[in-house]
């Protein structure tokens, strides 16, 4: 069964859409926490962080750089958190890998 976030990137349901390139697809988030709150989304389906293996390495350090870029083009590149949620038991709600970026400015 394919996540809520395949189906975004399917274009099954719809969703705004900040910024997308071959791998990474960056997605304002519907609950926000912060004012800004994004997701960076591999479009490869990898369930979380323990589900990695080595050859996702190089696309986890693109999720990073992607991050960089899209806070630079937001001009929040000075004030920003990213981080991952592991498993249900701490506030991973949709099992495909995601990294939030938030802001408050």
């Amino acid at each position: 069964m394919s996540s809520i976030f395949t189906k975004i990137i399917n274009r099954e349901i719809p969703s705004d859409i900040v910024y997308e390139q071959e791998n990474i697809i960056v997605i304002k988030d519907i609950y926000p926490k912060a004012k800004i709150h994004l997701l960076i989304i591999p479009k490869k389906e990898i369930l979380s962080v323990d589900d990695l293996k080595r050859e996702d390495s190089k696309l986890i350090s693109e999720m990073f750089f992607v991050a960089q870029k899209v806070a630079k083009d937001m001009d929040i590149d000075w004030a920003y958190q990213l981080h991952f949620n592991v498993w249900k038991e701490w506030w991973q709600e949709i099992m495909h890998l995601h990294m939030h970026l938030l802001s408050d400015k």
